[in-house]
């Protein structure tokens, strides 16, 4: 066999250097998304929190792709949707999450996964919770919902310091705490982290629209404007509604 000539062969060198570094910039960027999207529910280890939140570790469910882009763009039963990620963020979170761990799937194709999207309805655009997404009675029947289920552990005013002196403090469901906390995840998130954990006694046992008038409340005592449309359980249009500080 003829021996590579010398440059040749630097620059196969530097092409196959080239694409694995781009492989690990998709996997960098995959895991960021990862850790801001994902990692509350199913853990920065991937081992979840089952049976709400099943492990991606080592999940051969992983394998296939269009179930995997589906589940992110649409959600699947705790999980929530994340619909205003665009093709490049999918493809990159799904190549991060088919290959950390011990995962050892192939890297998601940004072309199929973008086929794929566009058989789901394409991206949706997100606003914001300053953007009047509730009303002042949506608030008020939330303020009365909150109080028993939810005002013992995280407080009157929602900062997190318990009404009975004798329990720990919770996180803070409302104020810059709150939205530091939550910043960049959407109400479909919270929404479905809430129904699936709180209150810790007996989890999911309020109707969803009780759920969604809480957060109502939250958002309202956080300082955000109220609006003419109620907060709705439409998990779709809760997905596009983005927690963050004050613009």
């Amino acid at each position: 066999m003829t021996p590579m000539h010398p440059l040749i062969a630097a620059l196969a060198a530097m092409l196959v250097a080239g694409t694995a570094l781009a492989q690990d910039d998709t996997a960098v960027d995959g895991q960021v998304i990862y850790e801001e999207n994902c990692s509350f529910c199913h853990q920065p280890t991937g081992l979840g929190d089952p049976p709400e939140f099943p492990a991606l570790s080592g999940n051969p469910l992983i394998a296939d792709l269009n179930r995997v882009v589906q589940n992110i763009h649409e959600g699947r039963e705790a999980m929530p949707p994340f619909p205003t990620l665009s093709t490049d963020e999918v493809a990159a979170v799904a190549t991060y999450i088919r290959g950390a761990w011990g995962n050892s799937f192939a890297p998601a194709d940004p072309e199929v996964v973008a086929s794929i999207i566009d058989d789901l309805g394409g991206a949706a655009e997100e606003i914001s919770i300053w953007d009047s997404v509730f009303t002042d009675a949506q608030a008020k029947r939330g303020a009365t919902a909150y109080r028993g289920p939810c005002g013992l552990c995280h407080g009157r005013r929602l900062d997190g310091a318990p009404d009975d002196a004798d329990m720990r403090p919770s996180p803070p469901l409302a104020h810059a705490k709150f939205t530091r906390n939550w910043d960049g995840r959407s109400l479909a998130s919270l929404y479905e982290f809430t129904r699936a954990t709180m209150p810790q006694s007996n989890p999911g046992y309020m109707d969803a629209q009780t759920y969604v008038d809480i957060i109502a409340h939250m958002l309202s005592m956080t300082g955000a404007p109220a609006g003419d449309e109620e907060l709705t359980p439409d998990r779709a249009r809760l997905a596009t509604i983005v927690i963050g500080p004050k613009p």
